[in-house]
């Protein structure tokens, strides 16, 4: 297994470098924890202003925590519930600048100032979503977004 290789400055650039990366990091496993774990690490290493990284798979009616890098977590959030059960029920992304600002945030780490959640939709339906905190106000916008997306709708197919 190679080693990510980053040399990008701007937080694009790290991200264009890492699309490919991690394509051809989880191109041949077939084992979804095992890719779930692998992009976490990757992300957590490749932006340094990620607190949490992580992945909540769907079992039944919640969300369960998955494979993450960072604090430990919480286990299971309720659909609607906090910033990943709210992208899981409205199915989109969201992007929180200041967590203190989102009513009903759920406080896993009382450090986390900024969180970003995507959720992961197969034919219509959330199977999970990839769930980032940063301990600095403001840490993600649209460029995160857009390659956030990208990364999930990669491991889409491993699910």
């Amino acid at each position: 297994m190679e080693q990510i290789v980053i040399k990008g400055e701007t937080k694009e650039e790290i991200y264009s470098e890492l699309l490919p990366q991690i394509k051809s990091l989880i191109a041949d496993e077939p084992d979804l924890i095992a890719n779930l774990a692998n992009v976490t690490s990757v992300l957590k290493q490749a932006f340094p202003s990620f607190s949490w990284v992580g992945f909540y798979l769907m079992k039944g009616n919640e969300l369960v925590l998955g494979p993450f890098q960072g604090k430990l977590a919480c286990t299971r959030i309720k659909i609607g519930s906090g910033v990943c059960g709210t992208s899981a029920l409205e199915k989109k992304t969201i992007i929180v600048p200041d967590v203190e600002k989102f009513p009903g945030h759920i406080y896993c780490d009382p450090d986390s100032k900024s969180e970003i959640v995507v959720p992961i939709i197969k034919d219509g339906e959330v199977l999970g979503v990839l769930d980032i905190d940063s301990y600095e106000l403001n840490n993600f916008d649209e460029v995160d977004k857009v390659y956030l997306e990208k990364i999930v709708d990669l491991l889409v197919s491993k699910f």
